[in-house]
């Protein structure tokens, strides 16, 4: 992504470029080695993405969007926004809610009924709150980007079927007991390619200029 990045010209056609890690622990640009608690045998690695500590590993779709931002014209925090909704109505695709928190980038469900469409108490409100609320909630996508020279890499991962033993080895992006779930956990049985096929149709809807 790096390479990619530092070569592409304002010709480069944008790419997104969707994986599934081996298991590993990333560490961003603001993580805290306390949010470690024990990585064991899970290799830990440093990145230069946005964020703290979160976990990578089989049956989790990793989308890595590689966009000239300058050229699609709009900003970061609109970026950040438009990966939220790509997630959001690929979530819904599978009859789930999504939902933000305020505060808290990324992803997250109700575990009473991931379902329900009822609005959150926690969701972004207009006068900025930034105390993040996860009572009730389980985070099933994260979110970490990167921005050189105007040009995205890093991306978002929504986990599908998973082990998720992993997250309790860490802080999940830097917070203590916050509950991270998948689709199967909630009750969504579908296939990682099936996942991947739908937040990267979502992802290149909701990334167009």
């Amino acid at each position: 992504m790096q390479d990619f990045t530092a070569a592409r010209t304002v010709d480069t056609p944008d790419e997104i470029w969707l994986c599934e890690h081996l298991p590993v622990f990333t560490q961003g640009l603001a993580g805290r080695e306390d949010h470690l608690l024990a990585p064991g045998d899970i290799p830990v690695v440093s990145t230069n993405r946005g964020g703290q500590v979160t976990f990578h590993g089989p049956g989790q779709v990793v989308a890595y969007p590689l966009i000239d931002l300058k050229r699609a014209g709009y900003y970061v925090k609109e970026y950040v926004h438009r990966i939220e909704e790509a997630v959001i109505r690929s979530l819904a695709h599978f009859d789930v809610t999504g939902h933000r928190v305020s505060g808290a980038p990324g992803i997250y469900v109700r575990l009473d009924d991931p379902h329900s469409h009822a609005v959150l108490a926690q969701r972004p409100q207009k006068d900025g709150s930034k105390t993040p609320d996860f009572a009730g909630l389980g985070k099933i996508a994260a979110l970490g980007i990167k921005v050189s020279r105007h040009c995205t890499y890093h991306g978002v991962a929504l986990n599908v079927s998973m082990d998720l033993s992993p997250y309790q080895r860490i802080n999940p992006c830097g917070y203590q007991d916050l509950q991270t779930v998948d689709l199967s956990t909630i009750g969504v049985s579908v296939s990682w390619q099936e996942a991947a096929d739908v937040l990267s149709h979502k992802l290149s809807t909701y990334l167009a200029p």
